[in-house]
């Protein structure tokens, strides 16, 4: 990962830019103080930079260190309702980002990764993600909130995300973090599902190697299939680099919306240190 200085922040302004579309011109109302372009970049430089967990503290910290770059910010209500009206446009920043790695990458390694939003003792009073957020069970026991599906190439680099709610089985999200230039794909016995492994080798030629369950017969393995087996922890390194270094599990956002908005902008920035 490489040093950041405060200039490059024009650097990733530019590259933004070059990703959103253009802005349509405004038919009336008062203009935008700040551009589609730099408030993406704000959000993207900050998860670079300080990883803050919520809006209010991004507010601050942009009227406070980059007033140059951003002289014209609004109020901190203007602020976080453009952010959300933004969630679209990162999304399809994020797409365009992890399609030029995908396709570089025949061999991929998945796994899903609980985004718990609150601690299980409190789900039941939990009220911003009530009827999205469900519970959840994995080796570390059960979780109230979403799930994130993901696939990364032999260097760590993300190639596909998928979010659900936390009761979301793995196996059904392949198609989602898999596309036709999967080669192999690498996972744990949650992907081992028979009708899906037929299904995804049908519509990406794709060949699925997973452990069996261990309530199933033992398998025949080879070498080569051993190796990649050994090499699948590695998304779990990057789950948790993402959690514990970026902040990617939050409680502070108050709508469904805010969680998508922080879990995007969040990736996008994990996928460009890592790039």
């Amino acid at each position: 990962m490489r040093s950041l200085q405060t200039h490059h922040i024009t650097d990733l302004y530019v590259l933004i830019d070059d990703l959103v579309p253009t802005e349509e011109k405004s038919l009336g109302g008062r203009p935008l103080l700040l551009s589609n372009s730099e408030l993406i970049t704000i959000l993207i430089w900050n998860c670079l930079m300080v990883q803050q967990k919520n809006l209010k503290q991004i507010h601050k910290w942009i009227r406070s260190y980059h007033r140059k770059e951003f002289p014209r910010i609004p109020k901190y209500s203007a602020f976080v309702d453009h952010c959300h009206r933004m969630t679209p446009l990162l999304v399809s920043v994020l797409t365009a980002l992890l399609s030029s790695s995908s396709k570089s990458a025949p061999i991929k390694f998945m796994d899903s990764t609980m985004l718990p939003v609150c601690k299980l003792v409190r789900a039941d009073r939990h009220k911003v993600a009530k009827g999205f957020a469900t519970f959840g069970k994995n080796h570390q026991g059960w979780h109230f909130g979403f799930k994130l599906h993901a696939s990364i190439d032999n260097h760590g680099r993300l190639t596909g995300f998928f979010f659900t709610e936390a009761s979301f089985h793995d196996a059904q999200a392949i198609p989602k973090i898999l596309d036709q230039n999967t080669v192999i794909a690498v996972g744990d016995s949650g992907y081992n599902a028979g009708a899906m492994r037929d299904y995804i080798k049908e519509i990406f030629g794709t060949a699925i190697i997973a452990p069996p369950h261990y309530k199933q017969k033992k398998k025949i393995c080879a070498l080569w299939q051993m190796v990649l087996l050994k090499m699948r922890p590695r998304i779990e390194a990057v789950f948790s680099y993402l959690k514990e270094n970026l902040n990617l599990v939050t409680s502070f956002p108050r709508s469904v919306k805010g969680y998508f908005l922080h879990y995007v902008r969040i990736l996008i920035g994990y996928q460009l240190m890592i790039g």
